[in-house]
């Protein structure tokens, strides 16, 4: 059967590769085209049509400023669907995108999927609506989303958490390495607008602690010196595409909400989650999100398990103590792993990816 996935972000590229494989492993006669990043690729065996690197845009005045590509991308998507005549379209989060494209899909009599739900139960909550109408079979990978969508009379189906599968494959390839002391992870996120926010803090913080040594979590997106141009007093050791290995060694971590705060916690990580966007969007999220966090972390867990230094909050002070709060004899440490053994219960073990594969097939061949 013939595929057609659609994910903009790093880590939809992430949780498509998975899927991916899990798909090939179903489905023998498997064929696929995808807007996606390097993961998929790889996955695949062949290009993306539309990259990751071209799609990913932050915060509402940035997507005002680049309408007229947008627009484009959205001709172009349904022209490249209707091409390949797919027998389903599979969505993986990138909600602003995916559900204008759903519609469309709908129409012309293809099956729509939705791996990884937009998170609608946090803001836009009119776009579950969309979902229930617009979408055949919505794959949800956190806890919480089953009841949010209860509510609304739409039977989801929870599959699990991906990252569990991708943890355990790079666990099960890789030397498990004991988590090295006095080693700090420094992840500052994908997205230029993201690294170019959050990293000169992070920098600034890790200059004042002379005792640690940081790594950076570094995107192949951006070359050596990009990262280099936010050194101030030390130059910094930088990991490309190597986040996982990172976060096997590391004793402690800042990290740019989203995915990668999960992932953190998963390799039993402390970490503080840090975020900033520019004023005019920060004011638009604050008055639309409808939750208390912004970790996912703190989400399935529904308490305030990792400390979140959202803008204002986000201060040379703040991060600096509550960095040192969590390593080695920090007051928090040890709150922060016994609720990571909660959380791990929570999520669930590997397979998502393949119980999300062999559903679809099965779907399709019904």
């Amino acid at each position: 059967m013939k595929y057609f996935l659609i994910a903009g972000e790093a880590s939809g590229d992430l949780h498509g590769s998975t899927l991916i494989k899990a798909l090939k492993n179903t489905d023998d006669k498997a064929e696929f085209q995808f807007w996606g990043g390097d993961k998929m690729a790889k996955a695949s065996g062949i290009a993306p049509i539309k990259h990751i690197n071209e799609l990913a845009i932050m915060g509402f005045v940035e997507v005002v400023m680049k309408l007229v590509s947008i627009r484009k991308n959205f001709t172009d998507c349904k022209s490249q669907i209707q091409n390949f005549n797919p027998d389903a379209v599979i969505f993986i989060d990138y909600a602003g995108f995916n559900l204008r494209i759903a519609p469309f899909v709908k129409e012309i009599g293809i099956k729509t999927f939705y791996y990884i739900s937009p998170k609608v139960w946090a803001w836009k909550q009119k776009r579950a609506l969309k979902i229930k109408k617009h979408i055949d079979v919505l794959y949800s990978i956190l806890p919480f989303e089953k009841t949010f969508f209860k509510k609304l009379d739409y039977d989801i189906t929870y599959i699990g958490n991906p990252l569990m599968d991708g943890i355990a494959e790079f666990k099960k390839n890789n030397i498990t390495h004991v988590k090295k002391k006095k080693l700090i992870g420094i992840l500052p996120g994908s997205r230029k607008q993201e690294i170019e926010k959050m990293l000169p803090l992070m920098i600034q913080v890790a200059d004042s602690i002379n005792d640690y040594e940081f790594v950076i979590a570094a995107t192949p997106s951006f070359d050596k010196s990009y990262y280099e141009s936010f050194f101030k007093e030390k130059k910094y050791e930088l990991e490309f595409d190597n986040t996982y290995s990172i976060l096997q060694r590391v004793e402690s971590a800042m990290v740019t909400s989203g995915t990668a705060s999960l992932e953190t916690a998963l390799f039993d990580v402390p970490h503080v989650v840090c975020y900033k966007a520019n004023v005019a969007s920060y004011l638009i999220i604050k008055n639309l999100v409808k939750v208390e966090y912004a970790s996912l972390v703190n989400l399935i867990l529904d308490k305030l398990a990792v400390v979140e230094l959202l803008q204002y909050d986000y201060t040379f002070d703040n991060l600096q103590k509550e960095l040192l709060d969590i390593n080695e004899g920090g007051s928090k440490r040890t709150q922060i792993l016994s609720d990571y053994n909660e959380l791990k219960e929570l999520v669930g073990g590997p397979g998502a990816s393949k119980r999300a594969a062999e559903d679809m097939v099965g779907r399709l061949k019904n």
